[in-house]
């Protein structure tokens, strides 16, 4: 019964249907590209906001990066979230870049060889590794190109773009400064990522990289997040900063909206 309530949860998570409530938020002011990708081969909308010191001066800002980027996914309440941090002068201003959805349970999974997930009708030959060549060839330097940036940048992601943004952090840390995951599907290719930690650990750059993560109540999420957890207070990895934060009373379409501005602020933080 387990497995059939694993597969079930499972892919209501991969597909995005079920998983989420339904709100009204206001869309900010905000500009949308079309950017032709030779990796995805497609074409990819991106929404673009920009805190409203960016029109004051010449002053460069650090980038979040956000897969469920579009309009009717989660850049305007991501959006507005970071509008009233900056106003609060909870976190410093930041540019907001958002990815919306074309193939989703393509662009977000890696490889997996549990023969179970042939259930979800997704490709299982990593994809998610052409969406990162995506981000890091063809987004970054247009969005670098295009606006005033830092080189600092980060990337949030919650359930199996939390799975995207995890796999990241583990095969390419180099890649963002700090990383945000809400209730990540860690589950996907038998817990591999987590399974394999201590050698991915070994990777991390040099340079101080955050990462901020959290699990909710649905089994399926949590019993790996903690596992993670126990292995980062094992092992703890030199120049990472991390903190999970546990949220048995959230469930897995209340956790993001729920755990946002904390995960943003100790992210954008100066203190540890």
């Amino acid at each position: 019964m387990r497995h059939v309530t694993f597969l079930l949860v499972s892919f209501f998570i991969l597909t995005g249907c079920g998983t989420r409530n339904v709100f009204n938020d206001p869309i900010p002011d905000h500009k949308t590209i079309k950017l032709d990708s030779k990796y995805v081969n497609e074409t990819r909308v991106i929404n673009i906001w920009t805190p409203s010191k960016y029109t004051e001066d010449g002053t460069k800002f650090p980038v979040l990066y956000m897969p469920d980027g579009g309009i009717d996914e989660d850049f305007p309440h991501i959006a507005n979230t970071l509008a009233k941090l900056i106003k609060e002068n909870k976190i410093e201003p930041i540019i907001l870049v958002g990815i919306k959805n074309t193939l989703r349970g393509r662009d977000l999974t890696g490889a997996s060889t549990v023969k179970e997930h042939e259930e979800y009708e997704i490709p299982m030959d990593d994809g998610a590794k052409n969406f990162r060549a995506f981000i890091t060839e063809e987004l970054i330097p247009e969005i670098d190109a295009t606006y005033r940036t830092t080189s600092k940048k980060g990337i949030l992601g919650e359930s199996l773009a939390g799975l995207f943004v995890m796999e990241t952090f583990f095969l390419k840390p180099e890649t963002f400064d700090f990383y945000i995951a809400i209730d990540p599907s860690l589950w996907w290719n038998d817990n591999a990522l987590v399974n394999n930690a201590e050698r991915y650990f070994k990777t991390l750059p040099k340079r101080e990289t955050r990462l901020w993560f959290a699990g909710s109540d649905a089994v399926d999420i949590y019993e790996f997040t903690e596992d993670l957890e126990e292995k980062l207070k094992t092992i703890q990895p030199p120049n990472l900063l991390w903190k999970y934060s546990p949220e048995p009373a959230e469930h897995h379409n209340t956790i993001f909206r729920a755990v946002k501005e904390k995960a943003l602020i100790w992210s954008l933080s100066e203190r540890e």
